[in-house]
This record gives structure tokens, C-alpha cells and sequence, in this order.
């Protein structure tokens, strides 16, 4: 049997040919972002941004919580795959690239369907549970400062219902997590978070070779 096939240029282009769909409002988003200053790195695949979306539906996810929204490529696709009366509360540290998500969300009609919080992640968690207890959301979406991501998901642990999932994005992190020689602060931080879920006998884990690394993790019921 075929372990993991390496994906070349010209198999990456039958993949979007044959699988993406993608609209002109987020073709035009990930466009305009690949021209912002590393933003072709920082923003997700929309290989993975449809994914979120199918995530969303086979979930039956009402309330997300995103964790680091940059253009908000993946809060429209999110947002867009919200059963009627679903809510995305999305968080970041600056309105510097928020501000362009908000245009493309209110062109996409999703505006009504997206909460906003700016400023230090650790406090708008504590406040999303001060607000909503533990288990208020369905879903939730980390994509941050690699070196909060173990706080993030211990916090998102607790505001997650029972049978939610957890989706993490960058846990193979240019393949640096494999490099012994890689030893700055957000590979080391990456790859403590992969040991650490992977002994994490709370949740089903699955790690997937897409994009830059995604991990899944679905909170146990008992």
C-alpha cells in the first residue's frame, strides 16, 4: 500500500482543479493578501479553508471561536457554512488586517454572523468563559503565536462542549518540527504542543499532512 505521496507542483494544480471551490470574493481575498508583507505565508490554504468549512457541516458546529483572524479568509469560509442563527466570534491582537476581513465580510454578506474581538488572546478567552461557561462552543479554530498554542488549547478545551473539535493549523510547521537543528522559539513550541496532544488522553487525535501541518482533536464525551 502507498505511504504519503509527496505533492508536486503539477499534482497540487489537479488537486484545486478537481476539488477546490472557490468564489470570486475569496479568490479575490487570498489574492489581495498574498500581496500584503508575508501574508501568502500567514494566511491558510484555500485548500484548508474549504476544509473548515466541511468541518463545520459534518459537526453541525452553530458556535465557532477562532483564534487569530488576520484577513479573515477563514472566518468567511467559516462563517458562510453557519447553520441559520450561528455565531463566529473571532479573536486577534491587532485591527491592522482585520479591518480588511470586515470588508470582505460584509461583501460576502456574513458581516451579521461574525463577532470581532481584538486584543491579548488570553484575555478575550477568560472573557468568552466569564460570558458562556465551559462548553459554549462547537468548534474552535487555532491559527496564532505559535508559542501560546498550548494556552489556547487548554482554554479552548474547557470552553468546548463535549464531542466538539479542536483544528490547528501550522503543527508541521514548514517541516521544521522534524529538524533536530531547528531549535527557535515557535518550532520548539510547535513541537512540545504535538508531543503534549498526542499524550492527551481527553481527546481523538488526528494529525493530517495538508497544507502546514493540521491537527484535529476531538473532545471526549466521558
Amino acid at each position: 500500500m502507498a505511504e504519503q505521496l509527496v505533492v508536486s507542483d503539477t499534482l497540487h494544480a489537479y488537486m484545486r482543479e478537481v476539488s477546490l471551490r472557490e468564489d470570486e470574493v475569496l479568490a479575490d481575498l487570498r489574492q489581495f493578501t498574498a500581496q500584503l508583507p508575508a501574508g501568502a505565508a500567514m494566511q491558510v490554504s484555500a485548500e484548508e479553508g474549504q476544509l473548515l468549512a466541511l468541518l463545520i457541516h459534518l459537526t453541525g458546529a452553530a458556535n465557532v471561536l477562532e483564534i487569530g483572524t488576520f484577513t479573515g479568509y477563514s472566518t468567511l469560509c467559516m462563517a458562510r457554512a453557519l447553520p441559520p442563527g450561528g455565531r463566529l466570534t473571532t479573536c486577534d491582537i491587532t485591527a491592522r488586517w482585520t479591518d480588511i476581513a470586515a470588508r470582505y465580510w460584509q461583501k460576502a454578506s456574513v458581516e451579521d454572523r461574525v463577532e470581532l474581538r481584538i486584543g491579548d488572546a488570553r484575555k478575550t478567552l477568560d472573557a468568552l468563559h466569564s460570558e458562556h461557561g465551559s462548553g459554549h462552543f462547537d468548534l474552535v479554530f487555532i491559527d496564532a503565536d505559535k508559542s501560546g498554542y498550548l494556552h489556547y488549547y487548554e482554554k479552548s478545551l474547557d470552553l468546548l462542549r463535549p464531542g466538539g473539535l479542536v483544528v490547528v493549523d501550522n503543527t508541521l510547521f514548514f517541516g521544521r518540527v522534524a529538524d533536530p537543528e531547528a531549535q527557535d522559539a515557535d518550532t520548539v513550541a510547535i513541537r512540545e504542543f504535538n508531543t503534549y496532544l498526542h499524550e492527551d488522553e481527553r481527546v481523538e487525535v488526528s494529525m493530517l499532512p495538508m497544507a502546514d501541518g493540521i491537527t484535529l482533536a476531538r473532545k471526549l464525551t466521558v
